[in-house]
């Protein structure tokens, strides 16, 4: 059947966008990857650009474990001994032992009861946020959460919704303060580093207010957390926001696989009261097939690796050059949010400006993300630089040489 009258409609809805200069647009397609030499990091070769190689800054893969030979090489013997994938759902017969044994190294890297995986962090916390929440339930969200929380919101409809401007934790207090005659439940929502901007929460501060208000619901307030830019990148043993902050660990924690660790799926850490629950009611997680056994390996390797000396030693890398662009990116009198955590973006603040930079930075073989309106607000508009422990001091000094370099 022809849709041309609703295809009309979306491609209008696509011009719009273009016109608007906020079109993501085509997706560079990655062919090769050129391994650290002579002192550089590993580049990468992009579909209709020849062998012209470029420096990824736009990459989550924060240690560069993605490349480590015993990744590779643990994967490589996971898939030989149990399959390409799971096979099922998990409690019908998709959970395999190497599962088990993942979340049980997650659950003791984080100090934690019990871990569950489910395919991706996006979908760790719809499967786990709306379940937590009913008709008696208010969630308190910061305003520049990630997309995942905003739509787990949604999804759960609880009983009152309160947004606090980002980081505003007086807010916060007072919204608590507003909902604690009508809901036997709060659950307090925040990312641990908000992606867009590199910076963190308090989550000391945010637990010690929860504690403070617990007693005014009868159903607790709960400190939920999706730190997945900071678990395995953040802190001296890559233990994240909750590290950093010295908060204890926050009620539940969701975090991903695939950015530090470097391989694929998300997980939730918590008690093992909550997370026997989230596996019975949880639809994210009983209708969707779980990473592959091999994946499950790898992670668990990855996971060995940052809890070891060589993990901070990596950790400890990836601070240096996160603190050398930062300084050059101020010594060229250019604005940044300051911060140790390797996302670190460029204020433009204009979204002509963005993307002519973008331009030029590919242009001289640099590739970085420009984040404009919507998916920013306006006034925000940034390029987002991501530090790599694969990066060396010569590919800071040659992403700072190139931004020098911008005739605009």
């Amino acid at each position: 059947m022809p849709l041309d009258r609703l295809e009309t409609k979306l491609k209008a809805r696509v011009d719009e966008l273009e016109a608007a200069g906020v079109r993501k647009g085509h997706e560079a397609v990655v062919t090769q990857v050129l391994p650290a030499r002579q002192g550089r990091g590993p580049r990468f070769l992009i579909e209709g650009e020849g062998d012209k190689p470029f420096l990824r800054m736009n990459s989550n893969s924060y240690l560069g474990l993605s490349f480590q030979s015993e990744l590779i090489a643990s994967e490589e013997a996971a898939v030989a001994d149990f399959g390409t994938g799971p096979g099922a759902v998990r409690f019908i017969s998709g959970t395999w032992q190497p599962h088990v044994a993942l979340e049980q190294r997650l659950a003791e890297f984080h100090g934690r009861e019990a871990a569950m995986i489910f395919s991706s962090a996006y979908a760790t916390v719809m499967g786990s946020l709306p379940q937590l929440a009913d008709k008696k339930t208010a969630v308190i969200s910061d305003e520049l959460n990630h997309s995942c929380i905003i739509n787990a919101v949604r999804l759960a409809q609880p009983g009152e919704k309160r947004v606090y401007p980002h980081l505003d934790l007086a807010v916060l207090r007072k919204q608590l303060e507003e909902v604690k005659e009508t809901c036997d439940r709060a659950i307090i929502v925040t990312d641990g580093i908000f992606s867009m901007r590199g910076d963190h929460a308090p989550l000391d501060e945010i637990t010690a207010i929860a504690r403070e208000y617990d007693a005014a619901f009868p159903e607790n307030v709960l400190v939920m957390v999706d730190d997945s830019h900071g678990a395995g990148a953040f802190g001296e043993t890559g233990r994240g926001t909750e590290e950093v902050t010295g908060s204890g660990p926050s009620d539940l924690l969701v975090a991903t696989l695939g950015k530090a660790f470097g391989v694929n799926g998300g997980y939730v850490v918590a008690s093992q009261t909550v997370i026997d629950f989230l596996r019975e009611t949880s639809p994210f997680y009983i209708y969707s097939n779980p990473i592959t056994p091999g994946e499950a390996v790898a992670a668990k390797a990855a996971v060995d690796i940052v809890d070891s000396p060589r993990g901070r030693d990596l950790l400890s890398h990836l601070r240096a050059m996160t603190a050398r662009f930062e300084d050059g990116l101020t010594a060229q009198g250019l604005e940044t949010i300051p911060g140790a955590h390797p996302v670190v973006p460029l204020m433009v603040r204009d979204t002509a400006r963005t993307s002519a930079l973008v331009k030029h930075l590919r242009d001289s073989g640099i590739l970085a993300t420009g984040l404009n309106h919507p998916v920013v607000p306006k006034g925000d508009q940034c390029i987002r630089f991501q530090i790599s422990a694969d990066h060396t001091e010569a590919d800071i000094d040659e992403a700072l040489s190139v931004l020098a370099n911008f005739p605009g």
